[in-house]
């Protein structure tokens, strides 16, 4: 018979990450519920975890991950990369709408996934974005009353050819669906790149038997970026729509959205770790897998990138995990153009700021906390329950140990193909638990976890945060 008067489980005396800095505490729970966090937690428990020297953050909320998941289930699954997220300390992550076909560009799409997802199971908790691509404006409304956490488009080529593939938005069908977007109160994430630049500085390269990566930095400049982000600042100004520009590769571009937010736009701005890890004169050396777009910058935009986290500029950071098969990171031909674009590295995140952001250049933890967990949660309606450890919120914790050198070997990795642009780097710090709901997923010692009870997550309903001044 169950003892109501004992908690589940007390995690003692681990370093906690709070809004307003670290103390050691101990973290009681209860049914999936964060119920107390104290100094010294004295009521009887089933399970007490030692966290002595470890420290104690909320799970990762990863923001942009891509799955592709109903029709390209062999690149990445919701199995595979939900368990390589919990590996690296995420707890809740957000599918993108654009890999896996049918795109989620209708609530048939939507449903189809969720039957996916629900087939295979997710080892942590999840939520779903929609699309906005030139034909589905219609489809927009329905979208968002089923529950999709926000819209995605693209300014432009994803890169995928043929039909039933996500597309690009002119200005128009841009323009279009953020007035009813806003209708909505959604947010609308943004891949901010100009395809008519992109488009007129490809063609040069055409017919070229070797196209190199330094073709392809120059034919995707940081004016291509710039341009791009002008541009949706000035139809969020004009339609109200909340607006979310993601994998932002350059100050430039922050400094941009940061002039547009203290005019009063809803804008948030998230970066990814690849951008804050490597330069362009690292990409020849890393080879196809470290091919993305927007590409990998200089020295100066990835500097000015950790100063803009440091003065608060960058609301959130995201992995833009997107994997795909190893024969499509291959460069037999010598053509950078033909490689697949997207880095597979969700499962690294957390270490790598923890490593590079803290340990390594001083940022406190609860400011990396709240750029990996509380900013995405507040942003996207899961908040209070995500992001954060407090009393009442889900029990999403991550302990991580703050030396424990090890090398990302393949074998370590959870991904569906073994492939990161991070395998062979040696890393400090390392996530030696994660827990979903209160709910073990990972450990360092036994791996994954047996059950995949991640659920659906919808964001509760009213405009979403701007975040400035949280």
């Amino acid at each position: 018979m169950r003892d109501e008067a004992k908690l589940d489980r007390v995690i003692k005396g681990g370093n906690v990450v709070l809004q307003g800095g670290v103390r050691i505490a101990d973290i009681a729970i209860q049914a999936g519920v964060i119920v107390d966090i104290g100094p010294d937690i004295q009521t009887p428990t089933r399970q007490t975890i030692d966290a002595q020297g470890l420290y104690v953050m909320a799970g990762v909320v990863d923001a942009h991950v891509h799955l592709n998941e109903p029709g390209l289930g062999e690149w990445e699954g919701f199995e595979s990369g939900s368990a390589a997220l919990a590996a690296g300390g995420c707890t809740t992550f957000f599918d993108m709408p654009s890999n896996g076909p049918p795109p989620t560009l209708t609530v048939e799409a939507m449903n189809r996934k969720l039957q996916t997802a629900n087939r295979t199971g997710s080892y942590v908790d999840y939520a779903l974005w929609g699309g906005l691509v030139p034909d589905n404006l219609d489809d927009l409304e329905a979208l968002a009353d089923a529950g999709v956490i926000g819209f995605k488009a693209f300014m432009s080529a994803p890169g995928d050819k043929g039909e039933g593939c996500y597309k690009e938005v002119d200005d128009i069908v841009l323009f279009e669906g953020m007035k009813i977007i806003a209708g909505k109160k959604k947010v609308l994430a943004v891949h901010a790149e100009s395809e008519e630049i992109i488009a007129a500085l490809s063609e040069k390269f055409d017919g070229r038997k070797k196209r190199s990566v330094r073709d392809f930095l120059e034919s995707r400049p940081l004016a291509a970026e710039l341009d791009a982000v002008r541009r949706v600042l000035l139809f969020a100004e004009r339609t109200e729509c909340p607006l979310h520009l993601v994998h932002i590769s350059s100050p430039q571009a922050v400094d941009m959205i940061w002039e547009a937010k203290m005019n009063g736009v809803n804008v948030t701005v998230e970066t990814c770790p690849h951008y804050l890890m490597f330069t362009d004169d690292d990409l020849e050396r890393l080879g196809p897998l470290a091919k993305c777009a927007p590409p990998i910058r200089g020295l100066r935009e990835r500097e000015g990138l950790w100063t803009r986290l440091a003065e608060g500029k960058i609301d959130l950071i995201a992995s833009d995990h997107s994997p795909c098969p190893p024969s499509m990171k291959l460069n037999a031909d010598e053509d950078y153009f033909a490689i697949w674009g997207g880095i597979a590295g969700a499962q690294s995140t957390l270490e790598l700021m923890f490593d590079e952001g803290h340990l390594e250049r001083g940022l406190p933890l609860p400011l990396l906390s709240k750029l990996l967990s509380e900013a995405p949660a507040r942003r996207f309606g899961l908040f209070p329950r995500k992001g954060r450890l407090a009393v009442g919120a889900d029990a999403d914790i991550v302990l991580v140990h703050p030396d424990s050198p090890y090398v990302l070997e393949r074998e370590h990795l959870q991904y569906r193909h073994r492939q990161s642009v991070y395998a062979g780097r040696s890393f400090r710090s390392r996530v030696v638990m994660t827990m979903s709901r209160g709910k073990t997923v990972y450990t360092k010692e036994e791996g994954i976890g047996a059950s995949r009870d991640g659920e659906w997550q919808r964001a509760k309903r009213g405009s979403p945060r701007s975040l400035f001044g949280t």
